[in-house]
């Protein structure tokens, strides 16, 4: 019994732990790229019961922060961090900002009429989540893709970073 328990345990704190590590690369995104991150922390109870929710079911496959210009509607660059399941199942726990902002510094601070939008993107038969709707996605046509790799490690879930630049 008391292993039902434990597992229960480490599989909520490994829910919370990349819960809470998915929104701080959200927010250290955000603020090293130069926008104002009071819209992610007015909307942070929203995207943590909806990351936890579907990271504690397996249905969320990805969270893409699409920053875009605020008078065009035009995608600027969007990054996505991929939920890995099954990802380094040795109990540690750990996250890199760092790549984060290497990254960041090596693609340039962006103009300051972006503004940004949160997109999960989800399997089948996910829970529904109070505050959450479909919505749709901006083109990514004429973006090339840079991966960062695995930046999130959490006893079985991981999430790896990449981020598109207009080519």
């Amino acid at each position: 019994m008391s292993s039902v328990s434990t597992v229960t345990y480490n599989s909520t704190h490994t829910v919370s732990y990349v819960t809470d590590k998915i929104l701080l690369l959200l927010k250290e995104i955000i603020r090293e790229i130069g926008l104002d991150p009071t819209k992610l922390t007015e909307q942070w109870a929203v995207l943590e019961q909806g990351i936890s929710t579907w990271l504690r079911s397996q249905h969320l496959k990805k969270v893409t922060l699409e920053i875009y210009n605020s008078k065009t509607d035009a995608l600027v660059s969007p990054w996505d961090l991929e939920v890995i399941y099954g990802y380094g199942n040795d109990g540690s726990f750990w996250v890199d900002t760092s790549s984060i902002r290497y990254n960041i510094a090596k693609a340039g601070v962006l103009p300051s009429q972006c503004n940004y939008c949160f997109i999960v993107h989800t399997s089948p038969g996910r829970p529904d989540v109070t505050g959450w709707e479909t919505g749709d996605v901006r083109s990514l046509d004429g973006f090339r893709r840079y991966n960062l790799g695995a930046t999130i490690g959490g006893n079985g879930i991981g999430a790896e970073v990449a981020y598109w630049k207009k080519t």
